[in-house]
């Protein structure tokens, strides 16, 4: 299985936090001392927590935990709550958009509204800056490749499936590590891969480790590097050769995936444009798994209107066969 998600914020975040606390705890009351604990066991939660929040978890009041921040060199809550979230924006930021959203009242529809245009924005975004040279050059990659890996962990996962499924009628191997057998069987077949075969990792703002150290293995083993991910600040765009950037932020979630998909379905289209023989080796696939698809049901009147048809086709025909 793959590890958890990585929260942990740089050691010049949440080591300098836990320092201080550390370093002060002899000097503290017990109340405090028991807050210091609390935010020590829980520095991720702690980031999240309003003052009263805090104070709640402890059995404090406000006062006392404005007073506990002070104890520790801070001006107050608000600045020592700053210093506790450096390091975990990107983690936190859903967070903090679900809170204000569900403190400004809003009907369903409303919610509704705003996530689609939310979307569409994104959309528009990716549209207008994806870099094209760097898209042409991972469509040359990808086709170049005898073999081609695609790798997510998280809801990323889904997604590197899915751009497996778009490649495959057009490249001859491409296969999925996201989810079969997790990080360990993604090693091993890494293992296998040679010099000019190609990983396309996809991450997004809450990275996965795993996610990170596949790729940087991979590319210390000779493999070209592929990265989706929402900037060039990424921790995979910095072990990738090639980065496509696409912008996935959602109002009450962590990611959007609608911008991700619509990109990784143009890379396979342009994959698809390129590709040798790429009409016969669709018409090919989808006649091979013509018998696991079903035809819609139609309406009895449907079925009428059909019948008659055919056999106005038949009379046809056969009036035409005995004029010639």
């Amino acid at each position: 299985m793959s590890r958890s998600l990585s929260v942990r914020a740089p050691a010049s975040a949440d080591d300098l936090i836990a320092a201080r606390i550390a370093a002060a705890m002899p000097t503290l009351t017990p109340i405090h001392r028991r807050m210091g604990a609390f935010v020590l066991a829980n520095l991720f939660r702690s980031a999240t927590m309003r003052i009263d929040e805090l104070a709640g978890a402890v059995g404090a009041s406000v006062a006392t935990a404005n007073r506990f921040a002070r104890a520790l060199g801070f001006s107050g809550y608000p600045s020592f709550r700053e210093a506790l979230v450096r390091g975990f924006e990107a983690t936190i930021a859903p967070v903090e958009r679900l809170r204000t959203a569900l403190e400004s009242p809003a009907s369903g529809a409303e919610v509704f509204d705003a996530s689609l245009a939310q979307a569409a924005a994104n959309l528009r975004l990716a549209q207008t800056s994806v870099d094209g040279a760097k898209a042409e050059a991972i469509v040359d990659t990808i086709l170049a490749a005898p073999r081609v890996f695609t790798i997510g962990y998280g809801a990323s996962a889904f997604l590197a499936g899915l751009l497996e499924h778009g490649l495959t009628p057009y490249c001859a191997n491409v296969q999925s590590l996201a989810l079969m057998g997790g990080p360990s069987h993604a090693a091993r077949r890494l293992f296998t891969a040679a010099r000019g075969d190609v990983l396309i990792a996809i991450a997004f703002p809450r990275y996965v480790d795993d996610t990170i150290t596949l790729a940087q293995l991979a590319r210390d083993h000779g493999l070209r590097v592929v990265a989706l991910t929402d900037s060039a600040a990424s921790p995979l765009a910095q072990v990738a050769d090639l980065v496509l950037a696409i912008r996935a932020e959602r109002r009450l979630a962590a990611n959007c995936d609608t911008a991700v998909l619509a990109v990784i379905e143009a890379l396979c289209d342009a994959v698809a444009h390129r590709a040798k023989r790429s009409v016969e080796a669709a018409s090919g696939l989808t006649e091979f798994v013509l018998p696991w698809l079903v035809a819609p049901s139609l309406p009895k009147e449907a079925h009428a209107v059909q019948a008659t048809r055919r056999t106005t086709a038949k009379r046809h025909t056969h009036t035409e066969s005995r004029k010639s």
